[in-house]
């Protein structure tokens, strides 16, 4: 029965009161909260209250106003509801209130009742009483004590309390024990009231007697009627150590196989205890036993089983007896005997022995011959003991019985070499044991060769191309011919048996190796001539008889480019003199009025080649208008490109080159002459030959130039040899010749000769000037047939008249002019002689030096011979080898003094001799396995050699083994993979050992270790050596061992002896012997409901003691049930995953059974029991009651926009729902009563901020995790005009490159509005302005709806370079908003204009390049003593254009002399690059190109005269003469007349200095006569060595000679100081020039004959490439005095030595000044004008024409001159 707690204030009434009255009535109502109380566990339809009038509503207003309950759960509404004609709230569905409200003491639900017309909200509360529906419940079903049976009575142990989930009194607790004696019940008050019970032992308690007790706690509430519960105990007795072990048996028996596996079971003992827990756990042991139990047996101290340990052989023993003892966890031990008994198994295969093997058999041996003889033998007996053979193998042998037990091995068929060489079969001997036993051995039987097989080419014919030309003995072709026979019989050799090559008896082209069947070409084959042959190739055994087989081999030949195309027409000009070649070639007539493409001619050619190397293509390459004709490519047409116009020569003359298409290309060329003519009358005109008017007076003219040079030339000549030969009268015979005669010093005046003998050593010049290779032959000046001798050559043994092979001899063509054949002849005679007087002063010891060569000889012969040692190998540094000092009987001081050394000629040095001991010894350690490695004999070769006596020796060291390497093994570690399956007796070969040692320190043994499955067998190799095999000698067991670790060693024989060993890993292969096993026999797993789908609940595993795919097991369900489409088991982990959802409601355990299984089908079966746990799975239900979809930012903040209702269906702390919104959202959510809530604004709105809201309201429970939903609000935000357009940029900014089109696109300027609609349309438009005067929207316009601005016009960067704007943007809203934005447009510059050249200036329209304005302009004078680097002018050029446009660079482009200017980069200075030098043209004309830097890069240029002139005056005259040839036409014979004209004055010049010369040399010996007054003859017979030795001072110490080799057309030099000298010129160190020689004395000797130290030195030069000076004598002849005694002390002598030191020196002064001025005279005019021309014997020279630069070079010369006489002037 509802109860209301609170009227309601008032009704609502029907009638129309004001609206401020009645919504002030309302919420007066709404405030108030109606309540309602009814006890729990009502039915449905019980009423609860008059809801709608205790809200004031009456019946006639419930339609209107649809009253309804609310609630922000929907799981209050499915409690209650409101009906709708009474407006009654009545109970929906079944209340219960200790679900609703837990433990609480008191309980009520709380909802909206939700009114509509107006919207109102109404709490309601309903309070739920209390009854008595709930029983007292335990938490367990069960409770488990555990109490020790020494507890002594009385003790009180804690209970669990009950739960009664009713309050009040309902939920008061009184507890009950059932009966038991052993136990009490006593309840102890609580600190809260509550009673806690505890159980109380009342009597001591036994284990043994009774180990549990079970009994019941009842709990009864306070309710009526009253509610229980129960819950059930179980008392456990926990264990005191008081009873010992009892065994079940006294004495266990059993009986197992031999042989039986390691860990095989035989037995299981078992011992029990009464006690528990740990004093009731037993362990098993052996009880004092002998030690081959405990290796043979092993007890588990935990099961008690009794496993094999070793293996058990019933030969061995028959029974083992022992004891066992059982011990439990309190020490307590109790005995039991053990008996197992050994029965006997077949564990002996069978031995096979091969009594005689006769292996190789012929391959034509009959059937039925015996091969083998075989003895076998069992241990065992019985059937165990019979045995029967086997053949396994395809081979053609049987096995037979033969008497006394053995077998015979015989052939079955007949043999085959060829199919099979040797037959490996496996005899197996099997016994008749269960399992039988076999044993095998391996027969290799050899098959010997008959010559029963022909070869066989690998193919019947073959086919070989090759190229033509090849080289003769080129390889052709390779045949191959097979024999299938072995030995003599399979060698095959080859030979030519025929073919077509040639004609009969002719040599074939092709030859072939006998041994390897290779073909070569015997000569150079030509495609032209023979295109392909064939030949016939036998190939034959080596067998008796021999048997043969021939192969046909076509050789084809390629063709090579090696033939030019050949012209047939038009024909080649014909060789005769005198014919011109216009006149003898064809030619062709071609009117004038021909048009384009018109046929002239067609040049036809041919071409010996085929294929691509005869394709032939013409190209026109040269003709007189080269666009006047065209030559077809293929065809050879010659027409006409154009019309012939009047412009063209009549006569045209066309060269088209002919061209194959090999590789490379060869061609031919041909040559047509074209008369352009409408008649051939009109053309025999031209083809006459010219009047020669003007050339007869040109040649007529030459003529007499010609014929004045050959006069003036011959002049010279003739003077030049009249002078030479009076100087040479008056000298008397050259010193050469004088140092030969009986009298040598007979000629009047000092003689100095050049005796070679006593160190005195020729100094000459040796000047090689190469013309360039573009000259005539006649300007080449080759070098005389003279011999160039060394120094040493000259000082040796051997005769002058024998060259030594040091010695070059360089003969070239005589030179033609008369002197240079005089100057020759002169030299050959002065070389000639100096080799006579060479050989006359040294051929008095030729005698001597036989003898001591043949004393030499024999003492060498003597002397020879090889010493040989030996030592061993890996001696440490320094050990010693041999007395080599004693061996050769070289003495030990001389050993240092004689140069003694070791040499050995490979990179490292073994060995050294020891320097105080004579004895050779190591250098370095020696490994003979390193040096001499696989030689037998080990021998190191050195020699020693005696520099002193240049003597050597060779010695040999042998080098002998020692044991210094131990055997290896090529693989450390192996790996065997046998299966276990595998039958004992199987051979397995093994790495063989390595030992580099030789004999007995070599391989000698091997040795096997590690397991007894394994032995070794050792094998000899057909070359002695050792092969190791394995061979299994036990069955292998995986499941037992998976591996076995082997070592195999190898041992030497060397003392002590050496060992290597290798480790063998042996991989068992399984084979599938063990079922799978799970490892639990049932699963159990507990799993909430809500487990993601897909989740592996549990896993399970079965392991099986295989491997691979035996070992792989998979899982799978045994039955099919409904289980097996919620849960999915993974075949191959074995991981069970969920496929659905789980719903506690649905089921809460699932049994699934399961089945492992292996590839083999072994399997195992286990059960798995999932139990589902209950979860919170409800989250919270938002609806939304009412909402608004749109509202206008300017609304007011607090409005309304939704009401929510918020429900959760879970109950408790997972049904307290709290509400929140997501985001920063300018509203807030607003509690309204009970689950209502309230969405409303917070702040004010702005759309241009956020158009529109999302608005996530999320609602989250209570529980544990916490769940939670959300309902998402869209509300748009209606706008209003309130913001201007805004631009995208502050300031706008454009770059448009000038010369735009009209109309290009500037840039884009964009505004943007906020608003929306109407309110952001933005149009756009231009602030008006000016620009140079002219309206801005002349230049730029902007379009009112994108904002693009376009030019108007073109722009030009050079008139206007930016412009500056303003664009205004305004929207469409009402009032309209604006704004504005500036825009600044920049013109870029375009490389539009040309640099333009301001200096030099351009040269006058009209004025051509030859005229004399053009030379005008632009003039520049540069002296021709500046120096590099001199500015010479300045190239200043603009560019109209900005930045990188307007960077101008320069660069000379044209030049006459390229390396003499430089222009500056970006300067535009024109420098000297060099100095000017004399053969620098006066007028050099530069062009320069001046660019920018733009893109294009545009350019201009300026040309620039430069005339190279000391003077103003030389300028003009060089202006005048380029004015004049500009003036005046060139005439074809100028230049022949003005070169000869030329030559003519240079002759005449050249005469008449040669006469001022002869002039100036009589006056300076004049004066020198009047210096010095008459020498007497004082010096006659002074010996030779006083003039060669003057106060210990020599001229000359070794030949001085310089070879310099100038190249004019390279511009470089080369200069090398050389050796080996001229044995004609001797010239000895010069004095001071600048200085006088001192004076010797008041008065001079009698008879002293003086020197002018001033007498010039006549230049004599034979031809252009070598110049000699030779010493001048006095004109007058003076009378001879008589030789008088003369000693070195006598004041005379004195006096005649200083006197000719200081002739000597002058003399070499006036040699050595001659040769610098005169040098430059002697050079051709190319290497005059050459960078190197001025190299000179003691250094370089630079010449220049200029009279300033010689008199420094001058000035220069005599400083360096005078410091060298001041030198010499000291010694």
């Amino acid at each position: 029965m509802a109860v209301r707690r609170r009227h309601r204030l008032g009704p609502g009434g029907g009638r129309a009161l004001l609206g401020a009255l009645l919504l002030c009535v309302w919420w007066r109502a709404a405030a108030e909260r109606v309540r309602y109380a009814i006890a729990e566990e009502l039915g449905r339809g019980s009423l609860v209250g008059p809801l709608a009038r205790d809200l004031g509503l009456s019946a006639d207003e419930l339609p209107a106003r649809k009253l309804q309950v609310a609630s922000a759960g929907k799981k209050q509404l499915k409690y209650f509801t409101v009906n709708e004609e009474n407006g009654n709230l009545y109970v929906n569905e079944r209340l219960d209130r200790e679900e609703m409200c837990g433990e609480s003491a008191t309980c009520s639900v709380s909802f909206e009742a939700l009114v509509h017309n107006p919207l109102n909200v109404f709490p309601v509360e309903v309070s739920i009483e209390d009854v008595n529906d709930n029983s007292p419940t335990f938490s367990k079903g069960f409770l488990d004590l555990e109490i020790g049976e020494w507890t002594i009575p009385g003790a009180r142990f804690p209970l669990e309390m009950a739960r009664d989930t009713d309050v009040g009194s309902n939920s008061i607790l009184i507890y009950h024990l059932g009966s038991n004696p052993s136990f009490s019940l006593a309840l102890k008050e609580s600190p809260d009231g509550s009673q806690q019970p505890e159980l109380v032992l009342e009597k001591a308690l036994d284990r043994e007697k009774q180990s549990s007790f079970d009994f019941l706690l009842t709990a009864v509430d306070g309710g009526e009627p009253a509610r229980s519960g129960t819950v059930q105990i179980r008392v456990h007795v926990t264990d005191l150590n008081d009873n010992p072990p009892v065994f079940t048996k006294a004495v266990y028996e059993a009986r197992v196989a031999e042989n039986l596996p390691a860990g095989s079971l035989v037995l299981q003992v078992r011992a029990t205890d009464a006690d528990a827990g740990s004093n009731g756990r037993v362990s098993y042991s052996f009880s004092n036993v002998p030690g081959d139990i405990s290796a043979l047996f092993v007890v588990d101290s935990e099961s008690g089983e009794v496993r094999t340990a070793g293996s058990l052989d019933f030969e061995e023993k028959i029974k083992y007896i022992f004891g066992l003892e059982a011990r439990d966890g309190g020490g307590l031990v109790s005995h039991c005997k053990v008996q197992i008994d050994i029965t006997d198994e077949n564990d002996n295969a069978p031995k096979i022995t091969v009594l005689s093997l006769s292996s190789p058999v012929p391959e034509d041996a009959p059937v039925g011959t015996a091969v083998a003889v075989l003895n076998v033998q069992d241990p065992d007996s019985g059937e165990n003991g019979q045995v029967s053979f086997v053949l396994s193998g395809e081979a053609p042998l049987s096995i037979v019985a033969s008497p006394g037990g053995s077998y015979k091995v015989v052939t079955a068929s007949a043999l085959d070499r060829e199919q099979a060489s040797e037959h490996r079969v496996t005899v197996v001997a099997r016994d008749r044991g269960r399992p039988a036993l076999s044993a095998s051995t391996e027969l290799v039987l050899e098959v010997s060769d008959v010559n029963d097989n022909a070869p066989v080419f690998e193919e019947a014919a073959y086919s070989a191309y090759v190229w033509e030309n090849n080289a003769a003995g080129a390889l052709v072709l390779r045949v191959q011919a097979r024999d299938a026979d072995a030995g003599a019989n399979g060698r095959v050799s080859y030979w030519l048996a025929g073919g077509s090559a040639g004609a009969a008896g002719a040599a074939p082209p092709v030859s072939v190796e006998a041994r390897s069947g290779a073909l070569y070409a015997q000569r150079s084959l030509d495609y032209e001539q023979c295109r392909e042959f064939a030949v016939e190739v036998r190939a034959q055994d080596g067998g008796a008889p021999a048997r043969s087989s021939t192969a046909t081999v076509r050789v084809f030949v390629l063709d090579r480019n090696d033939n030019a195309p050949r012209v047939l027409w038009p024909p080649a000009a014909p060789a005769a003199a005198g014919e011109a070649p216009a006149a003898a070639a064809a030619f062709e007539v071609v009117p004038r009025s021909a048009e384009a493409g018109y046929l002239v001619a067609k040049v036809v050619a041919v071409d010996a080649d085929a294929g691509r190397n005869a394709w032939l293509s013409y190209e026109l390459v040269q003709a007189s208008e080269p666009a006047l004709f065209r030559v077809g490519l293929h065809s050879g047409e010659v027409r006409t490109a154009r019309a012939v116009s009047e412009r063209d020569a009549a006569k045209q003359r066309l060269v088209a080159v002919v061209k194959d298409h090999g590789q490379p290309a060869l061609s031919a060329t041909a040559t047509l002459h074209v008369v352009l003519a409408e008649s051939l009358q009109e053309a025999l005109p031209e083809l006459s030959e010219r009047a020669a008017g003007a050339e007869a007076a040109a040649a007529e003219l030459q003529f007499y130039l010609v014929l004045a040079l050959a006069l003036l030339s011959a002049l010279l000549v003739l003077s030049v040899a009249l002078a030479v030969l009076a100087r040479l009268r008056r000298a008397g015979p050259p010193a050469v010749l004088r140092c030969l005669g009986a009298q040598r010093f007979s000629v009047a005046g000092a003689a100095f000769p050049a005796d070679f003998c006593e160190g005195t050593l020729p100094y000459s010049y040796n000047l090689c000037v190469a013309a360039p290779a573009r000259a005539v032959p006649e300007a080449a000046w080759p070098p005389p047939p003279v011999p160039v001798l060394s120094a040493e050559e000259l000082l040796g043994a051997d005769s002058c008249h024998k060259p030594s092979p040091n010695s070059s001899v360089i003969v070239r063509d005589p030179p033609a002019e008369p002197n240079a054949v005089q100057a020759v002849e002169n030299s050959r005679r002065c070389c000639g002689a100096a080799a006579e007087m060479c050989a006359a002063g040294r051929c008095w010891g030729r005698r001597q030096r036989a003898l001591l060569w043949a004393v030499l000889l024999a003492a060498w012969e003597a002397a020879w011979g090889q010493l040989r040692y030996s030592v061993p190998e890996e001696m440490p540094k320094g050990s010693f080898v041999g007395d080599v000092a004693k061996d050769l009987g070289l003495q030990l001081p001389a050993l240092s003094e004689r140069g003694v050394r070791i040499i050995e000629r490979g990179r490292t040095q073994y060995f050294a001799l020891h320097g105080k001991t004579g004895h050779l010894v190591t250098a370095e350690r020696i490994d003979r396995e390193q040096l001499c490695e696989r030689v037998q004999q080990c021998v190191l070769r050195c020699e020693l050699i005696l520099e002193g006596e240049m003597k050597f020796y060779e010695i040999e060291v042998e080098i002998t083994d020692v044991n210094d390497n131990a055997p290896s093994f090529q693989e450390v570690d192996t790996d065997l993979r046998l299966s276990e399956a595998t039958a004992p007796g199987s051979r397995f070969p093994l790495t063989e050992a390595h030992d580099p040692d030789l004999g007995r320190n070599s391989l000698q043994s091997y040795e096997l270790s590690g397991d007894e499955h394994f032995s070794l067998a050792v094998q000899a190799g057909p070359g002695g050596d050792q092969r190791p095999e394995l061979v299994l000698a036990k069955a292998l067991d995986r499941e037992e061992a998976a591996f076995h670790e082997l070592v195999l060693k190898a041992m030497d024989g060397g003392d002590p002896a050496r060992t290597g060993t290798a480790r063998i890993r042996v991989t068992v292969v399984d084979v599938n012997d063990n079922a799978p096993v799970f490892s639990q026999a049932e699963y159990t797993v507990r799993v909430p409901e809500d487990v993601p789908v897909g989740s592996v609940l549990v896993t399970v595993t079965a392991t099986d003691a295989d491997e691979g795919l035996n070992g792989q097991v998979k899982y799978s369900f045994k039955k099919k049930k409904i289980s097996s489409q919620i849960f999915h088991l993974d075949s191959e982990t074995g991981a069970i995953t969920l496929l659905r959802s789980l719903d506690f409601e649905e089921g809460d355990a699932y049994e699934l059974d399961l089945q492992a299984y292996d590839d083999g089908a072994l399997y195992d079966t286990a059960k798995v029991v999932i139990t589902v746990t209950d979860v919170n799975d409800n989250v919270p239900e938002i609806s939304v009651t009412s909402a608004l979809n749109a509202i206008s930012e300017d609304s007011p903040t607090g409005t309304v926009v939704a009401l929510l209702h918020v429900q959760d269906r879970d109950s408790g702390a997972n049904g307290e729902v709290r509400c929140s919104l997501d985001g920063s959202f300018p509203f807030r959510l607003q509690s309204s009563h009970g689950s209502y809530y309230s969405v409303v604004t917070a702040r004010e709105l702005d759309r241009e901020q956020v158009s529109e809201y999302n608005v996530t309201v999320r609602a989250a429970d209570g529980g544990s995790p916490s769940l939670q939903s959300s309902a998402v609000l869209a509300l748009r935000v209606l706008d209003v005009n309130d913001n201007a357009p805004v631009f995208a940029e502050e300031r706008y900014s454009a770059r448009l490159a000038e010369n735009n089109a009209a109309g290009a696109l500037v840039l884009t300027v964009r505004a943007t509005d906020a608003d929306w609609g109407q309110n952001a349309r933005v149009r756009y438009r231009l602030r008006e302005g000016r620009v140079r005067g002219a309206p801005l929207s002349s230049y730029v316009s902007v379009q009112a709806e994108t904002g693009a601005l376009y030019a108007l016009r073109s722009l030009d960067y050079e008139q206007v370079r930016e412009l500056r704007l303003w664009v205004l943007a305004e929207d469409g809203g009402a009032p309209a908003l604006s704004s504005n934005v500036s825009v600044l447009l920049q013109i870029v510059d375009e490389n539009d204009n040309a640099p333009q050249v301001l200096y030099p200036p351009a040269a006058a329209a009209g004025s051509g390049s030859g005229s004399v304005g053009a030379w005008w302009s632009g003039v520049e004078l540069a002296p021709r003593w500046s120096e590099a680097g001199a500015l010479v002018a300045k190239v200043v050029a603009v560019d109209a254009d900005a930045g990188q446009n307007a960077w101008l660079s320069y660069e000379l482009a044209k030049a006459t002399e390229p390396g003499l200017f430089r222009v500056g980069l970006h300067s535009g200075e024109v420098r000297t690059a060099r100095s000017p030098l004399a053969r620098d043209a006066a007028r050099q004309s530069l062009v320069v190109v001046v660019k920018d830097h733009g893109r294009p890069a545009l350019s201009a240029t300026a040309t620039l005269s430069v005339v190279l002139a000391e003077s103003v005056a030389e300028l003009l005259a060089e202006l005048g003469s380029a004015a004049d040839e500009a003036a005046a036409p060139a005439e074809p014979a100028g230049s022949l007349t003005r070169w000869l004209v030329l030559a003519v004055a240079a002759v005449s010049c050249l005469f008449l200095a040669f006469l001022l010369l002869l002039l100036a040399l009589r006056l300076r010996r004049w004066r020198r006569q009047q210096l010095l007054p008459p020498a007497s003859g004082a010096l006659r017979g002074v010996p030779v060595s006083h003039f060669v030795g003057i106060d210990g001072v020599r001229a000359f110490l070794q030949s001085y000679s310089h070879d310099v080799s100038l190249t004019a057309d390279s511009r470089k030099s080369q200069l090398r100081f050389s050796a080996s000298g001229s044995c004609c010129d001797t010239l000895p160190a010069r004095p001071l020039p600048d200085e006088p020689a001192p004076l010797l004395g008041d008065q001079d000797p009698a008879g002293a004959i003086p020197v002018d130290p001033s007498a010039p030195s006549a230049l004599r030069y034979g031809d252009e490439n070598e110049i000699s000076y030779m010493s001048q004598k006095e004109k007058r002849a003076e009378p001879r005095p008589k030789p008088g005694p003369l000693e070195r002390g006598h004041p005379a002598a004195a006096v005649a030595r200083r006197r000719l030191r200081v002739s000597l020196l002058a003399a070499a002064e006036r040699r050595w000044s001659l040769c610098r001025r005169r040098r430059r005279s002697v050079l051709p005019p190319q290497a005059a004008r050459s960078p190197g021309a001025g190299h000179s014997g003691s250094g370089t020279a630079s010449s220049s024409s200029s009279s300033g630069s010689s008199s420094r070079g001058s000035g220069e010369r005599r400083r360096r001159e005078a410091t060298r006489a001041g030198s010499l002037r000291c010694l």
